[in-house]
């Protein structure tokens, strides 16, 4: 009986520890998206981790931490970088849990996308260590999609095949 206690305690105060991180963590990429927003450009990098990777929804936006500030602070010194809100988000840890993975739903100016990453635990804050945003296809929609990208993407398959 004692070791049921004892293993029930273990692991409602591991859920309980979990819960807390997944709020950290929520508030981690809510804050990560409104800084965006807000064209806060610190702020949002900030959040991510020095060897932090960043890929976007085009083929050839897979930059580390420094390139992809450079890429974004032309928007951020506009005043108006990007909007995303989640509209859905589910939160992993590892058995550490000093590592975690999500997947998002997003609500942007594309529509509905698709944000995932993971997150390390570096001293007491979460850091963004990877992030991909990918643009969402319905099914019904894939040959139409495919038909468009085609000229584009034909071009740099070539290309990446060559390497």
């Amino acid at each position: 009986m004692k070791k049921i206690l004892l293993s029930i305690l273990f692991f409602a105060t591991l859920a309980q520890a979990q819960t807390k991180e997944t709020a950290s963590i929520n508030t981690v990429l809510n804050n990560w998206h409104k800084a965006a927003a807000e064209a806060k450009f610190n702020e949002y990098f900030n959040a991510l981790s020095e060897e932090s990777i960043f890929i976007g929804t085009d083929a050839t936006e897979n930059w580390n931490k420094k390139a992809f500030m450079d890429f974004a602070k032309p928007y951020f010194d506009k005043g108006k970088a990007w909007s995303f809100t989640a509209l859905e988000r589910h939160v992993y840890f590892d058995k550490s849990g000093k590592i975690a993975w999500f997947d998002e739903l997003l609500n942007t100016q594309m529509k509905i996308c698709r944000g995932s990453g993971v997150l390390v635990k570096e001293g007491k804050e979460w850091k963004i260590k990877h992030y991909v945003l990918s643009m969402t296809i319905p099914n019904d929609n894939t040959n139409e999609v495919v038909k468009t990208k085609a000229p584009i993407e034909d071009a740099l398959i070539d290309k990446l095949k060559k390497k």
